[in-house]
């Protein structure tokens, strides 16, 4: 009687079990389509201009509440007309990423190019020495000045596959812009 009364019991937990799982599935799919969006905008959309003590922080938290609240105020910090609906800077950012993704597209999204990485970063170049039918193509841009980096800022990109995907020519100064 104590075996089958067991047995009962094993039987009626396996139910609830069961019973339970699709909604244990739907919350698992539900955080991980979360995570994955926070996710994403850690890696993708912001990642060539949040700090390295912000990224530290933001993976501190725990609850989307606090990510949310995070991601809010990081546009705000960057505001140039604070308090306003509109953040000039967050449409710039999102209007260059669009670019670099129209423009910039080699067998990768535009925004994950070297080219893509520093018009995120630092925008337009003032002036563009583009140089497409020598071997191997490249192209120059410079820019003025870039707060935070200098003046007569130049980058050198080279297209070694002859693809399309210029990659920029590196050196010590240009090595702490490296994403990480």
């Amino acid at each position: 009687m104590k075996l089958q009364r067991l047995g009962l019991f094993r039987v009626g937990l396996l139910l609830i079990a069961i019973s339970l799982a699709p909604a244990a599935a739907q919350t698992a799919r539900v955080l991980h389509r979360t995570s994955k969006a926070y996710q994403t905008w850690l890696d993708e959309d912001v990642r060539y201009i949040i700090t390295d003590q912000e990224r530290a922080d933001f993976n501190k938290l725990t609850t989307d509440k606090q990510r949310d609240d995070f991601v809010e105020a990081f546009w705000d910090r960057r505001n140039p007309n604070p308090g306003s609906r509109e953040n000039a800077f967050k449409e710039e950012h999102y209007r260059r990423m669009a670019y670099t993704n129209q423009h910039f597209a080699a067998g990768v999204p535009g925004w994950k190019t070297d080219r893509g990485r520093f018009y995120i970063m630092w925008g337009p170049p003032d002036s563009t020495d583009s140089h497409p039918m020598l071997s191997p193509p490249t192209e120059e841009w410079q820019w003025a000045h870039i707060d935070g980096v200098g003046k007569d800022v130049t980058l050198r990109f080279v297209d070694t596959c002859g693809c399309g995907e210029y990659h920029v020519v590196e050196n010590d100064d240009l090595r702490k812009y490296m994403p990480k």
